[in-house]
């Protein structure tokens, strides 16, 4: 039975306000990832398959993570994550949504941006939102199909919308999805008569210990 293993990649650049400043890990990104590798290794977790996105925050969570030591790391563009800076830029341009400084101001903040992305509203946009989301099922397509255990490091846009494809959730579902997605936490689902089926959502069994928790970020 295929199984896929989503990982979220570290802690980003926190202070960030544009999509190149925010792809490189930070320090606290780099430990998590760690934690995480040593987790997986330590309960007996086995991979034949490892894949990444082309961004440098996917590959630095899989180098910090040990990824190389399950199998030969295959990059695939195709599981990169979406641009939400240029997205909300371009919606402060267009219809002057400001953007928030705070975890609770994105709440209110990402449905927004991703209806009006989804109904073709934002003008200009890098990618359109039918391409975004026919380039993540045939990503998950092509990994279904192959053979053994399939790790995969991305973004939390792109689990985000597995999960909304995999669940059929609307903009608002799949906006909660993307804001709970903890930095590298684990999703996994098994292919089940040709269908993906939810196994499990946002583990972060590694940052749960006491003196780890501090660790449990979102952003």
């Amino acid at each position: 039975m295929p199984h896929i293993t989503l990982v979220r990649h570290g802690q980003a650049n926190t202070e960030a306000r544009d999509e190149h400043s925010y792809d490189k890990l930070s320090p606290l990104g780099h430990q998590q990832a760690a934690w995480l590798g040593a987790h997986l290794r330590g309960n007996g977790e086995r991979f034949q398959r490892v894949y990444v996105g082309s961004m440098r925050r996917h590959r630095e969570t899989a180098e910090s993570l040990g990824a190389a030591e399950f199998s030969e790391i295959v990059e695939d563009p195709r599981l990169n994550e979406f641009a939400y800076f240029d997205l909300s830029r371009l919606m402060e341009e267009q219809f002057g949504l400001e953007v928030p400084s705070d975890r609770e101001g994105f709440v209110r903040h990402m449905p927004r941006v991703l209806r009006a992305w989804q109904e073709g509203e934002i003008k200009g946009v890098p990618e359109s939102y039918a391409d975004f989301d026919a380039r993540v099922k045939a990503a998950m397509v092509d990994i279904a199909s192959g053979e053994g255990r399939a790790l995969v490091v991305t973004s939390g846009g792109l689990i985000g919308a597995v999960l909304r494809q995999t669940l059929s959730l609307d903009v608002d579902g799949w906006a909660q999805m993307c804001l709970a997605i903890q930095n590298t936490s684990v999703h996994r689902w098994q292919m089940v008569l040709g269908k993906p089926l939810l196994a499990q959502f946002n583990s972060v069994a590694h940052l749960e210990a006491p003196d780890r928790q501090f660790a449990q970020t979102h952003l």
